[in-house]
């Protein structure tokens, strides 16, 4: 029986070729944009599964209260003496393991220099935890001696060629010597680190680096990563509730009161592993992260895709109803039960969706490469090829045909022999209109998608081009090297010889960062200091900054070479002189002002200016000028300001360079633009609308396919009133016009249904963004345009067709 159905199934398809076609080739398309999205869900929901321990692993989190106990910070990092102090007070933590990133390095050996990335400095547990194979070495020991360096086998080629790499020593930024003790394989790409070189974390208590007692006593540097190995079903949440007493115990400052308790101040918090990459959206990451909602919504617009498709074959196979009448009709005289109609229609589906799914693997297989291109990730389609994930995928045409077949079955098996034989049947009005709404909810998705690219796009322009209140063109960003320390306004002086250079200056971070640094102020209050309650955070710059940023001063001054009192003054923005109850920025100019315990007073307020991404306020700022004895901890970048055109920036950058060269020559020379780092933040955002951009356009596609072939139908159901109406004089427009009308009111029907759905869904979206555009109603009127006028082009194609057929053909039978 199954063979004399699978039988009768080919030659249907066989039989109907357009149709056939339009249904497998939706199908096809549907199924491959599912397969797609469905790499890209497994690759972020796979994040640190790699790791056998990944579900006992938690990293401490650390959060920061303003005086009015309020979170106004929270990072994924901590204090150095926590990690250490927890395994202490907390015998159920089984291991603990520390790291801090590193930035950026020169690297040397003999005569061979690199700039090195994403270097880490890692505790001896750090393999034992995480499921990285050492290749040379001993994991249990390469990490434990000072100074002791491991590399990814391509670095170790880099450095070394062919040569065994152990033992070798490698000079790290001109101060230290490193000697390599092992080789580790990269970390997978699904990961939410991906260290190339690790030192070892002992390397930190030499004391011209961090020093031990540093390591036990600093908590205000909160840089280092700290994660927790706990036992199997243990409930984190429990020794989560232990952390504020275990604050008030072990945080201890000098001069604070003998009532003070760090549990109102800050809190820890345990994070588990697993949950990092999708679900942590803290202040500081090691890396960005992904997003948990994003995967939600191309989760949904691959069911949307693939829902459109089924429509597509439901509504094909309804309206062909009447071809395949007599046919039943026959079956069921013939003895036919209605339950063997239904798995007769439902095995065609069936069939029709395993061609789909294995001609849609094909594709997804050609196209991947081209998402990676788009997405930046490195998706593949392995990750499909699983047991866990081929067994469902497997079962997919079941599913699939069932859920697009069995209404075609159950309907088209309820025909009656003897009404079918004798020519009576009619098909039903509610058989129409279910079509009508399968139509309907079509493009009702597609105009939701297109409504939705539009925005995206539109609030990445926005981003991109509006004014940030200071001049982001033309500047070279480099990182700070302690090297300069003693030379830099030489240095600067020498770049300032260039005419194309205009100016120079270090900061320690660029815009485009987070501002994160805060540390305490107290303003003046008649004849003292009082702390506020403002969280004002801090930026190290030198002289000339502001100047080389062109951010205007509103009132007072900028800081100046003349004044050799600008180390103890301050300047602040307007958003700081509002957060302390300050009418206007000159009535600040000259009050008594303390910062981080020193005091001073304020000599200028400047205008406020989007340091950050524009996902975030701008918020209150204080800008300080350290001492030059401080400057190596003081700095992290240097801005160098280039006049005009292309050929300026050549210049002056080869100027740069051969500066660089002469003052530091044991560090490589490496740059990048200012508008680049912009760029960077809104990448996330930008994938996102190239694939909204794509999705909706297959959307838009499948829809139409259906709709070509919905109409071919119904125009060939029509051909007698259309030979009527062209021998009563009826143009080939006025015909068009007619058969057009009917699908262009459901399109319309569609596009209502969509627009309030779509302004919520981007409603909401735009909320995560400080600064976003106003959603416009010509948004959707466009959208709505460019739905109906895909769906007239593709209904004209058949109805004009019919409208200049000879009417002499399809009335020959009357």
């Amino acid at each position: 029986m199954l063979k004399n159905y699978l039988r009768i199934a080919l030659r249907n398809l066989a039989k109907y070729k357009f149709i056939s076609f339009i249904n497998l080739f939706g199908l096809t398309v549907g199924l491959s944009c599912c397969l797609l999205i469905l790499t890209y869900i497994l690759h972020e929901t796979s994040y640190d599964k790699y790791n056998r321990q990944a579900a006992r692993i938690y990293r401490v989190t650390r959060s920061f209260n303003n005086k009015d106990g309020i979170v106004s910070l929270h990072l994924g990092a901590v204090a150095p003496p926590f990690g250490p102090l927890l395994q202490n007070d907390f015998p159920d933590i089984q291991k603990t393991t520390r790291i801090l990133p590193m930035g950026n390095a020169p690297m040397r050996y003999e005569d061979k220099i690199f700039n090195e990335k994403e270097l880490f400095c890692a505790d001896t547990n750090f393999f034992s935890m995480f499921d990285v194979p050492v290749l040379k070495g001993n994991p249990q020991t390469a990490l434990s001696d000072p100074f002791s360096i491991l590399l990814t086998p391509d670095l170790a080629r880099k450095y070394f060629g062919d040569a065994d790499p152990m033992g070798k020593v490698i000079r790290m930024n001109n101060q230290f010597n490193l000697k390599v003790t092992g080789i580790f394989q990269p970390f997978p790409s699904a990961t939410h680190m991906h260290p190339n070189v690790l030192i070892s974390f002992n390397t930190l208590k030499d004391s011209a680096i961090y020093g031990e007692n540093n390591l036990m006593t600093n908590w205000g540097n909160n840089a280092f990563y700290t994660y927790l190995l706990l036992p199997e079903h243990y409930p984190a949440r429990s020794l989560e509730a232990q952390f504020p007493a275990f604050l008030d115990r072990r945080m201890h400052f000098p001069g604070a009161p003998a009532d003070f308790k760090a549990s109102k101040t800050t809190q820890l918090f345990l994070q588990p592993l697993t949950d990092i990459h999708l679900r942590s959206h803290l202040d500081e990451e090691i890396e960005e992260n992904g997003d948990s909602s994003r995967v939600t919504i191309f989760g949904a617009i691959a069911l949307f895709i693939l829902l459109i498709a089924c429509i597509n074959y439901m509504n094909l196979s309804t309206a062909r109803s009447a071809l395949r009448a007599k046919e039943i009709g026959i079956r069921k005289v013939s003895g036919a039960v209605r339950q063997e109609i239904i798995v007769q229609f439902l095995s065609e589906s069936i069939l029709l969706s395993f061609v789909a799914l294995l001609l849609a693997g094909a594709l997804a297989w050609l196209t991947l490469p081209a998402l990676n291109s788009v997405t930046g990730l490195e998706l593949s389609i392995q990750t499909l090829l699983q047991i866990r994930v081929l067994l469902p995928l497997l079962l997919t045409p079941l599913i699939v045909g069932t859920l697009s077949g069995l209404y075609p079955a159950i309907f088209l098996s309820s025909f009656q022999p003897s009404k079918v034989l004798k020519g009576l049947l009619k098909v039903g009005s509610g058989n129409i209109s279910f079509r009508k709404v399968l139509v309907v909810t079509q493009f009702a998705i597609s105009i939701v998608l297109l409504i939705s690219t539009a925005i995206v796009f539109q609030q990445l322009h926005y981003m991109q081009n509006t004014s940030l209140g200071f001049d982001k063109d033309h500047i070279v960003t480099l990182r700070y090297n302690n090297g300069l320390d003693n030379t830099y306004e030489s240095f600067r002086n020498q770049l300032l010889q260039d005419p194309h250079i205009r100016q120079a200056t270090r900061s320690s971070r660029i815009p485009s960062g987070r501002l994160l640094d805060e540390q305490g102020a107290s303003t003046e209050s008649g004849d003292s200091l009082r702390p506020v309650t403002a969280d004002i955070k801090y930026l190290a710059v030198d002289h000339d900054f502001l100047s080389a940023y062109g951010i205007p001063i509103v009132a007072g001054r900028d800081f100046s070479r003349a004044y050799a009192t600008d180390t103890t003054s301050y300047l602040l923005n307007v958003a700081a002189t509002k957060a302390l109850g300050i009418k206007t920025p000159q009535e600040m100019i000259g009050k008594n002002f303390a910062y981080a315990g020193v005091k001073g007073k304020v000599i200028g307020v400047m205008r406020d200016f989007n340091f950050e991404s524009m996902h975030q306020a701008i918020v209150p700022l204080i800008m300080v000028m350290p001492p030059a004895s401080q400057a190596g901890n003081s700095f992290g970048r240097i801005s160098v300001k280039i006049a005009g055109n292309k050929d300026n920036i050549a210049a002056a950058i080869a100027h740069l360079e051969k500066t660089w060269k002469q003052y530091l020559p044991e560090v490589p020379f490496e740059y990048t633009f200012l508008d680049e780092h912009f760029e960077e933040l809104y990448q996330s955002e930008q994938r996102q609308g190239i694939l909204f951009t794509v999705f909706s356009g297959i959307a838009i596609f499948i829809a139409c396919l259906g709709l070509l072939g919905l109409s071919a139908f119904s125009i060939s159901q029509r051909l007698k009133e259309i030979g009527i109406r062209k021998v009563l004089g009826a143009s080939t427009g006025g015909i068009v016009t007619l058969l057009s009308l009917d699908f262009l009111k459901l399109v319309a029907f569609a596009a209502l249904i969509a627009f309030p759905i779509a302004w919520y869904a981007m409603h909401n979206w735009l909320r995560d963004f400080a600064y976003r555009i106003p959603i416009e109603w010509w948004v959707f009127a466009i959208a709505g345009i460019l739905a109906a006028t895909v769906a007239l082009v593709t209904i004209s194609i058949q109805a004009l067709k019919a409208a200049v057929a000879n009417p002499v053909k399809s009335l020959r039978s009357e």
